[in-house]
């Protein structure tokens, strides 16, 4: 016990948002120390790593033969296990002194639609990466409490967290899940269906770094008064040639109009899903929005005027994952401390 005490006191707690676009990284006491691409390049025979993160995104679709820039996430769950290791653990080795004595804890937060396989999948990596200790948590989980929603309230909270391959929608209450649906749908989605969107229309193929920008440029849930355009590069499907077009914010809306739907109604569906006495609580307290698919201009009010209730973009969306996991352990402290309170009250 006095073992676990002294490793527990000299040890780091580092929090993991293990997304299929990015990786950021929360270190007790510091903070987001990490926030990039999860990207990793590799030598094509050796698999030697040549590049992570930012500047392995740089490479991704533009490298020579014998590099691949890989996406080691998809959907929310790891594709390659090898190499999602050596991303965890050069980033790891990033923030951690070589030195430090004392293995690392972890907490990844994981989208609730993953398999036990794949879970599992996600400890192993950490373990591998240098790991002493690892909690796998459900991603809304962790985005309420770097939200800073008082879960452990007997009071119905909702999360809507938007990441790059999935979206979770859970309603929280007592530190608990009481409902949770999660579809493998996300920013990745959006980006495939513009993509999709001008091949179809426009007979002009486009990659995905230039999907992603217009989509964070004048991409759009809602109508509004102003209508922006922007110029796309990319190469003429029929004659295979390079070609320019300019596009507006109408059209972005009107090719990202089938995920966002399915977003929507996938939020319907867990409001009906949630018991009265909660669903009081969520019309009153609102839906928080957590994620980096949140931030699409107009989805809130989008959400918000489909469902009747509240909704509220939580501040610095993106980090909330990440926060949320980095501040498990403190939480896990209240959630016992508030449960034994709970419990007394009402035996």
């Amino acid at each position: 016990m006095a073992r676990k005490k002294m490793s527990d006191l000299f040890s780091t707690d580092i929090g993991i948002d293990l997304g299929t676009c990015n990786t950021l990284i929360f270190v007790k006491g510091k903070g987001i120390v990490v926030s990039e691409p999860s990207v990793v390049a590799v030598e094509r025979g050796t698999k030697k790593v040549v590049a992570v993160g930012t500047e392995a995104k740089r490479m991704l679709w533009k490298t020579p033969g014998d590099i691949i820039a890989i996406r080691p996430l998809r959907d929310g769950v790891i594709a390659d296990l090898e190499t999602t290791e050596k991303m965890i653990r050069y980033f790891i080795a990033k923030v951690i002194p070589r030195r430090w004595f004392v293995k690392p804890r972890m907490v990844i937060g994981v989208p609730t639609c993953i398999t036990e396989v794949e879970r599992r999948a996600v400890e192993e990596s950490a373990y591998k990466a240098g790991a002493r200790e690892v909690h796998v948590i459900e991603e809304s989980l962790a985005a309420a409490i770097g939200a800073n929603i008082p879960i452990f309230e007997p009071a119905g909270h909702m999360v809507c967290d938007i990441g790059g391959g999935t979206t979770e929608i859970s309603v929280i209450s007592l530190g608990g899940m009481v409902v949770t649906n999660a579809i493998r749908l996300g920013g990745d989605e959006f980006d495939e269906a513009i993509i999709k969107h001008v091949r179809t229309v426009h007979n002009l193929i486009i990659g995905e770094q230039s999907a992603e920008n217009l989509k964070m440029k004048i991409g759009n849930a809602t109508a509004e008064k102003k209508i922006e355009k922007m110029e796309l590069k990319g190469t003429d499907a029929i004659t295979g040639l390079p070609r320019r077009l300019e596009v507006d914010s109408v059209e972005v809306r009107e090719a990202l109009q089938e995920p966002i739907t399915a977003i929507v109604e996938e939020i319907k569906k867990t409001l009906g899903q949630t018991p009265p006495e909660l669903a009081a609580d969520i019309v009153e307290r609102g839906i928080i929005m957590t994620g980096g698919g949140s931030l699409l201009k107009g989805l809130p009010k989008l959400i918000s005027k489909e469902t009747g209730v509240p909704v509220i973009l939580a501040e610095d969306p993106l980090l909330c994952v990440a926060n949320g996991a980095g501040m498990y352990f403190e939480h896990s402290k209240n959630a016992t401390s508030t449960k034994t309170i709970y419990n007394y009250l009402n035996t």
